[in-house]
């Protein structure tokens, strides 16, 4: 049916450029908000309409006759109707909805696909410290970010995945003192245990007893290996830069395993550390001084970045002579310009919303022909995980909050992705464990997997070769069941090209679900495996192309689509 649209958008064009030169450029269509008002509808009447010095009903009269002179809307439209001020509703006929059966089955995984656009994005997310266990929150951005690289791909983008993590700095020198404490067979609770003094209540070392199996693997001088690293343990408690090093390593290889437990993978790791040993961060607070976008006060060094819209100068190098953290984001950002990304989107949580109007200040005032509005940020809220109907927030593996492996081993790798994907990212979300492993229409992810296994079971009783369903007639589909679920089908090219656009996989979630309950309506209405041999084909096309679909669309989700449940 894609290209069935296609063909009647040109004709569109061509009766609006009849109407009004210059104006088959806004040709489009919409889907009528009540299906029973028709299949496609047009408001290109009433645009039109106050620059013409038309009435818009007139005007949708001289488009609906110029439309019916159209090859395209003769062959494919059964009706047109003009509605209200000037809406013009079309009604297809049935052979134009089961083109796109033909579509779905010929195209298979590629259905909804684009041509290459030529263009590279990087999709930075997860970027985790390498001090702990990765938690929920970073397994919402595992889905976000995977999901949202495989809509971009899905759009003809060459993607590239990255995650950047700061191996220097405060965090891992706890990290290091916590190891060396634990491995001189000191424990939290003892008087010697730091604590946070402008916090008592808050232990200032890390807690977790994945510390004590870092420091016995640490003591026992094993070697860790990581995706980006390996390192072989001193085993020497009083070499503080190797219980450092070996520390990163065993909390890297655990992300790795994390990681792999969710299925992804990324193209690169991107060292913190790099910018400082290559130069970069120097480079880029020399130039932002010498572009003037600097100034000297109170023995530090400040950004004026309320010349790009920030609601305060900022501070860059602090009196000590440190670095605050926005100014290796700069350097970072400006980097990734340089490797030829022209588009660079960012997963972070909603606490770095005010790293947005510095990073951007910085990058504007560096002056390297970087475009505003660089990079786009994705901002997601943390999880509550309930189970039992209530609310975990401890994990005996990382000592104060649920872990990534801690969610996936309760439920599965898919019901994850699916559940930390069904809302939008800004939205609060409550991953409910039970609800996870129910096997009922009320778990999302296993209404949309039991649909594809439902077609799944209904092809393996037929016995058939799918592939032999592209060409078999399909003129039996014209009940209003059918038509609707084809028609649903036909909206998935655009749905993907939205949602990449708004970059939101949520959208596919929606989708998925909606298609997930028409199909079961249609299964519910029509028998498929029916005696007539004409009829039963074609049904059974209907459901393989659908099947095909909601593979496709849990593809993007990186969520599997079995044949049976």
């Amino acid at each position: 049916m894609l290209s069935v649209k296609n063909e009647l958008l040109e004709a569109l064009a061509a009766s609006l450029e009849k109407l009004s030169p210059g104006s088959g450029a806004k040709a489009a269509f919409e889907s009528p908000k009540v299906a029973a008002h028709g299949d496609l509808a047009t408001t290109a009447a009433m645009q039109l309409a106050k620059p013409l010095k038309l009435n818009p009903r007139q005007l949708a009269e001289n488009l609906k006759a110029e439309l019916l002179s159209q090859g395209a809307f003769q062959r494919w439209a059964d009706a047109i109707e003009i509605a209200g001020p000037g809406f013009i509703n079309i009604r297809l006929k049935p052979e134009s909805k089961q083109q796109v059966v033909r579509e779905v089955l010929g195209q298979g995984a590629q259905f909804g696909y684009q041509a290459s656009n030529g263009q590279r994005v990087l999709v930075e997310f997860v970027s985790a410290n390498p001090t702990g266990p990765l938690h929920v929150g970073h397994g919402r951005q595992a889905a976000l970010g995977d999901a949202i690289c495989n809509l971009f791909a899905t759009q003809g983008w060459n993607v590239h995945r990255e995650f950047y993590y700061n191996d220097a700095g405060v965090q891992i020198q706890t990290l290091a003192n916590s190891t060396q404490l634990r491995a001189k067979g000191f424990k939290p609770g003892d008087e010697c245990w730091p604590v946070d003094p402008e916090n008592p209540l808050s232990k200032a070392f890390y807690n977790g007893d994945y510390i004590q199996d870092i420091a016995d693997d640490f003591l026992a001088g094993k070697t860790v290996a990581a995706d980006d690293r390996s390192f072989t343990a001193s085993g020497d408690v009083d070499d503080l830069e190797s219980i450092r090093s070996f520390a990163v390593a065993y909390l890297r290889r655990e992300q790795d395993k994390d990681l792999q437990a969710f299925n992804l993978k990324f193209d690169e790791y991107y060292l913190e550390s790099s910018l400082y040993t290559s130069g970069r961060v120097d480079q880029t607070v020399n130039k932002l001084v010498a572009n003037g976008k600097t100034y000297d006060k109170d023995g530090a060094l400040w950004l004026k970045s309320t010349d790009y819209g920030d609601d305060k100068d900022r501070v860059m190098r602090k009196q000590d002579g440190s670095y605050t953290y926005f100014v290796p984001d700069v350097a970072y950002h400006i980097a990734k310009w340089e490797r030829g990304f022209t588009k660079v989107v960012n997963i972070q949580g909603t606490d770095h919303h005010g790293t947005i109007a510095r990073v951007r200040a910085g990058l504007q005032a560096a002056n390297v022909g970087i475009p505003l509005g660089y990079p786009d940020y994705v901002l997601h809220t943390m999880v509550r995980v309930v189970k039992g109907g209530e609310e975990v927030k401890i994990s005996k593996r990382a000592g104060s909050y649920v872990t990534l492996r801690d969610l996936i081993e309760w439920t599965s790798k898919d019901a994850v992705r699916f559940f930390l994907l069904s809302r939008k990212p800004d939205t609060e979300y409550t991953f409910d464990v039970d609800l996870a492993v129910a096997k009922n229409n009320d778990n999302p992810v296993y209404y949309v997997q039991y649909a594809h296994a439902r077609i799944c079971s209904v092809l393996a009783a037929w016995g058939g070769d799918v592939a032999s369903l592209q060409g078999v007639d399909l003129s039996a589909l014209n009940s209003p069941q059918a038509q609707a679920l084809m028609l649903l089908l036909a909206r998935y090219p655009e749905m993907l090209t939205a949602a990449a656009v708004d970059e939101a996989p949520h959208d596919v979630t929606f989708y998925l679900r909606e298609l997930a309950a028409c199909y079961h309506s249609y299964y519910d209405a029509e028998r498929i495996l029916v005696d007539d041999e004409a009829v039963k084909l074609a049904r059974l096309a209907l459901v393989a192309a659908t099947a095909q679909v909601l593979h496709n669309g849990l593809a993007v989700l990186g969520v599997s689509a079995p044949q049976k449940m």
